[in-house]
């Protein structure tokens, strides 16, 4: 007897535990859906409103900057890059992927990164120029200060 008992108990239990919510998730997955389909009605300007709120660029928006408006830093790297080195910092001329598209999209291998020195700092601080195409080419350079969070086309 006492085993049946039990036995009822975690019968009834358990339809209670499984049924528990039933009804909540069904109400939360079509919320989640409604939710969706909002967003995807919305237009496009709440993603780049997103991307602007983050500090990133929206893409195919690049500033520029002059060569001369860089940091004498930059131009000795710039230099540097079209003497093909010596450089200070054996991870300069990496491949960069350009994994957050902030760059014109290339096939993999044409971005290369390089270091450029930022004065009093102790690591290779956050300063880099991202060149495309063939190495000791500099027609396709981009200068970023903030650690590839945005990017300014290098012009002459």
């Amino acid at each position: 007897m006492k085993r049946a008992w039990c036995f009822s108990c975690i019968v009834a239990l358990s339809a209670v535990v499984g049924g528990c919510n039933k009804d909540g998730s069904q109400k939360a997955a079509s919320e989640a859906g409604a939710s969706a389909s909002q967003a995807a009605s919305q237009p496009a300007s709440a993603a780049s409103g997103a991307a602007a709120a983050s500090g990133a660029q929206p893409h195919g928006a690049l500033a520029a900057v002059a060569r001369a408006q860089l940091p004498a830093e930059a131009a000795e790297t710039l230099r540097l890059i079209k003497a093909g080195g010596p450089f200070p910092f054996s991870e300069d001329g990496v491949l960069f992927r350009n994994s957050a598209t902030l760059l014109p999209e290339h096939p993999r291998g044409y971005y290369r990164a390089y270091t450029v020195r930022t004065p009093g700092s102790a690591d290779r601080g956050q300063r880099r120029i991202v060149c495309g195409g063939p190495r000791k080419q500099t027609r396709d350079c981009y200068y970023t200060d903030d650690y590839y969070s945005s990017f300014k086309r290098i012009t002459e």
